[in-house]
């Protein structure tokens, strides 16, 4: 998977919204105005990643699994944030299935009617 590629899949998520608050060259990808992705253009070890939400039982599993999966840069020491190098040993299949995850554990700490409302949208 490439950048546009990446870029592309994060914007196909139904009301998907694209920003850079954080700086031109940081893609945030948002859902009902919570961060669900982002993305540096041009990161300084040279290897793109995507860093996403992620269940913290999963995130253990796919950590231990695939070497391109790591804690998520920027986010703290935590288990519910991964950085996945779009370009290493993980499938572009799963990478899409990332996103849509990531998406779910963003729409599940909503409260009660916002989350009605996104699954109404969709």
């Amino acid at each position: 998977m490439n950048i546009e590629e990446l870029r592309n899949h994060c914007l196909a998520i139904k009301n998907a919204e694209e920003c850079t608050p954080f700086a031109e060259d940081v893609m945030v990808y948002k859902i009902m105005d919570k961060m669900f992705a982002f993305f540096l253009l041009n990161p300084k070890e040279g290897e793109h990643f995507v860093v996403m939400k992620c269940a913290p039982e999963k995130t253990v599993e796919l950590r231990e699994k695939y070497e391109g999966v790591t804690k998520g840069h920027y986010t703290g020491n935590n288990l519910k944030w991964n950085s996945v190098y779009i370009q290493k040993d993980v499938p572009d299949k799963l990478i899409v299935e990332l996103i849509e995850h990531s998406v779910e554990e963003v729409i599940k700490q909503l409260p009660k009617k916002k989350q009605a409302e996104y699954r109404e949208s969709i």
